[in-house]
C-alpha cells in the first residue's frame, strides 16, 4: 500500500534519474554554457515559485493549480513517470499508460506542493554547478530553515533538449525520489499479481484522497 510512512519517505526523499540521448555537441564551452543556463534556470523557478505559491491568502486548492502549471512547464513529466514505472511499462496496456501518467502527475503535484512552497524564493540559494555526461548538470542548492537549523541540501539535475530545458532529477539530502518511488510502485505491482492494473487502483485511492485534501 502506499502508505503515509511510504508517501513521507517520498516527500523526504525524491529523485528522477534519467538519461537523455541528446544529439548535441560535447565539449568544455558547451558544459561550461549549459551550466550558467542550468543555473539560471533553477534561480528563475525558484522566483516564480516564491511568487506563484507563497502568496499571503491563496488557498490550498489554488496553490495546487499554480503549482500543476510549474510542474509540466520544468519538469520532463513523461519521462519521469516512465522511468518510475520501469519495465513494466511495456506491459502496460495504451489505456493503462495513459491512466497511469495522468494519476502519476496528480501524485506527484499534490503530495509535493507543499515541500515545493518551501524551496523557493530567496531561502533557496545555489552552491555550485557541475556538468554530467551528455547533456545534463546538476545543480548544487542548500534551503534554509527559518529556525536556524542545518540547511537541507537539495540537488537539482537537468538537462536540455536544444533550448529547453527540463528538471529530471531531485534529490534531498541525498535521498531519490524516482529510485523510491520506482521501488514502491515495483513492489505493489508484484504485490498485485504483476499487473499495472493493482497499481492504477491504488493510485486513484491515493490521489483522490490528496484531492479532497486540498478541497478542504
Amino acid at each position: 500500500m502506499l502508505n503515509r510512512r511510504c508517501f513521507l519517505a517520498v516527500l523526504l526523499g525524491p529523485a528522477f534519474i534519467l538519461v537523455l540521448a541528446l544529439p548535441l555537441p560535447p565539449g568544455g564551452a558547451f558544459a561550461a554554457g549549459l551550466e550558467v543556463r542550468a543555473e539560471a534556470f533553477i534561480q528563475s523557478m525558484a522566483q516564480e515559485a516564491l511568487e506563484s505559491l507563497t502568496q499571503q491568502g491563496t488557498s490550498r486548492e489554488e496553490r495546487i493549480k499554480r503549482f500543476r502549471k510549474m510542474f509540466n512547464a520544468h519538469f520532463a513529466v513523461r519521462s519521469i513517470g516512465k522511468f518510475v514505472l520501469g519495465r513494466y511499462w511495456r506491459k502496460a496496456s495504451k489505456d493503462e499508460q495513459a491512466e497511469y501518467l495522468s494519476l502519476f502527475e496528480d501524485l506527484m503535484v499534490t503530495s509535493y506542493v507543499d515541500r515545493f512552497q518551501r524551496y523557493a524564493g530567496k531561502n533557496l540559494n545555489i552552491l555550485k554547478t557541475r556538468a554530467e555526461k551528455g547533456s545534463a548538470v546538476t545543480v548544487f542548492t542548500e534551503i534554509a530553515r527559518p529556525d536556524g537549523a542545518r540547511p537541507v541540501q537539495v540537488l537539482w539535475r537537468v538537462g536540455a533538449r536544444g533550448e529547453i530545458i527540463k528538471i529530471l532529477d531531485v534529490v534531498v539530502e541525498g535521498a531519490s525520489m524516482s529510485q523510491t518511488l520506482r521501488s514502491d510502485f515495483g513492489s505493489i505491482i508484484r504485490q498485485r499479481g504483476g499487473k499495472v492494473s493493482g497499481l492504477l487502483e491504488e493510485l486513484r485511492v491515493k490521489t483522490a484522497s490528496l484531492k479532497a485534501d486540498a478541497g478542504n
